[in-house]
């Protein structure tokens, strides 16, 4: 099972997205990792985030050798009990729900404390928990992935990793409109 992570700096109205595979959930290091410039990206709109972010993580995840089996984001698949879609849930969507897609959000919505479609984990010694939600794949059994991920502080390794690679300037990976 390969577990793709994506992440999404952004510079003004230009934006760097990057991704690394691992081999599975557990794994402390990456076989692929990719950047990839994004020269002018939507502005911030509150509740559309996805308009910004869905094209610069479906330009990373094309340099992608094979499709993932997961997808990590920093963020949300559902935002409200309710499911409303969050940028998981439309990542979902644009992959053909050809992959799972996990998100794991560092911080809470109102009412995400109590809500079925969000699951927290507690990692490390770390007293604040992960955000975890999910589409194709359910809710519990990706916070179990999300506790097994190698490291050991709150956030996971390789979340550390596509993060670093993301805020990078220059090096890996290919331009794009």
């Amino acid at each position: 099972m390969t577990i793709a992570l994506v992440d999404v700096h952004y510079d003004g109205s230009a934006a760097r997205a990057a991704c690394v595979v691992a081999s599975s959930w557990e794994a402390e290091s990456t076989l692929e990792a990719h950047a990839v410039q994004i020269a002018h990206v939507e502005p911030y709109q509150p509740g559309r985030f996805y308009r910004r972010e869905l094209p610069c993580v479906l330009a990373v995840l094309r340099l992608l050798t094979a499709p993932p089996d997961a997808v990590v984001i920093d963020g949300y698949v559902w935002l409200s009990a309710s499911e409303r879609a969050g940028l998981g849930a439309h990542l979902h969507e644009a992959l053909g729900k050809s992959a799972a897609v996990v998100g794991i959000a560092k911080t809470a919505f109102a009412g995400a404390q109590r809500c079925a479609v969000v699951a927290q984990v507690f990692r490390g010694r770390s007293l604040r928990p992960l955000y975890v939600t999910a589409a194709g794949m359910d809710v519990e059994l990706a916070a179990q992935c999300v506790r097994r991920m190698a490291g050991r502080h709150r956030i996971p390794e390789l979340a550390r990793k596509v993060d670093r690679l993301a805020r990078a300037k220059g090096g890996l990976g290919q331009n794009a409109a």
